[in-house]
């Protein structure tokens, strides 16, 4: 709380102000007039005190002036606090239109960005993917994308068939991780009628439903190794049987493999074929974590906010930057946790 200080109080006749009054003092006096002012009162010591000035004139019954009644009153702490304030309301304003720029400048990076589907960033770590996909999406190459669980295997195996010549065909999903081992056989590559207990009817593969398309094999390192030789087989000679049959089909699929698994390790420890690997290792590509391109969280934000704020019809114009910078850590300590 400010506190105001009394300096003086002056009250009495005209004649008392002082023997030869000011030019501000006869002012008053002749014309009547009421006092406000605010004053810089110096000392020795370089200081300066802002003094408030207030009075006003009492007349007789004619009109004349017969006393000046006023009072000074010490504001130095006030206008010091109001311009603290005022300061403070200056730098919160820069820091807002500096937030609302760096924003805008986001949604550019976002908009000019090097991005397919919904990859987003331009973090040197990510454009090594991204110029991975340009050399490769144009060939037949079989790939094989490697990274941790949650790193965006999938979109990198989307935004590859998306800029092939096979961007018109299929793009056939399988999980091999969430497939029985006793049905991934017949989930690849169909079955015949009658093949085993349940088969009621023929009943296409995935190979065939992705025929001039792309097959993506998520979790490659999850077949079992049955699977594994008659996907060999597949690779080799492009054409495979369907579980219970005999007839040779053709397979036109172009495959993208990916796992989260160190299929070196798996090929040392006899759970995955050397010769399977070295076929779907024809052009690898590794999807770095999250943690690892951290600058692209920004980016990844608002992207995110955009789209869903769209979705709510919602009008989000700014991220502040004390969130922004705590998203970095707290994605590395949800990592490690």
């Amino acid at each position: 709380m400010t506190h105001r200080r009394l300096i003086s109080i002056t009250v009495g006749s005209i004649p008392k102000i002082g023997p030869r009054p000011n030019k501000l003092t006869r002012r008053l006096c002749l014309e009547k007039l009421s006092l406000r002012q605010i004053f810089g009162l110096f000392f020795p010591d370089g200081t300066i005190n802002n003094i408030r000035s207030i009075g006003h004139p009492i007349l007789d019954e004619r009109g004349d002036v017969v006393e000046f009644v006023g009072a000074s009153i010490d504001v130095t702490e006030h206008h010091r606090a109001r311009a603290d304030l005022e300061k403070a309301f200056e730098e919160i304003k820069r820091l807002k239109d500096r937030l609302h720029d760096e924003n805008l400048a986001l949604r550019e990076q976002i908009d000019e960005a090097f991005m397919f589907e919904e990859i987003v960033g331009a973090s040197p770590a990510l454009q090594t993917v991204l110029s991975s996909i340009v050399k490769v999406a144009p060939t037949d190459s079989t790939v094989l994308i490697t990274g941790e669980t949650g790193t965006g295997k999938e979109l990198i195996a989307r935004a590859i068939h998306k800029h092939s010549q096979r961007s018109g065909q299929a793009f056939i999903s399988v999980n091999c991780a969430s497939i029985p081992s006793g049905l991934i056989a017949s989930e690849l590559f169909g079955h015949e009628k009658g093949a085993f207990t349940g088969a009621l009817q023929r009943r296409q593969g995935r190979f065939e439903l992705a025929h001039s398309g792309t097959i993506f094999l998520d979790e490659i390192g999850e077949l079992p190794a049955e699977t594994q030789i008659a996907l060999l087989r597949v690779l080799q000679e492009r054409q495979f049987e369907r579980v219970g049959g005999n007839r040779l089909i053709p397979t036109d699929a172009r495959v993208i493999a990916a796992t989260n698994r160190d299929l070196k390790a798996a090929i040392a420890s006899g759970v995955f074929r050397s010769d399977l690997f070295y076929r779907l290792n024809v052009f690898p590509i590794h999807v770095p974590p999250l943690r690892n391109r951290k600058e692209d969280i920004p980016m990844l934000v608002e992207y995110f906010v955009k789209r869903y704020a769209e979705k709510a019809r919602k009008q989000i114009t700014k991220i502040e930057k004390h969130t922004l910078e705590l998203l970095p850590i707290l994605s590395v300590a949800g990592q490690h946790s």
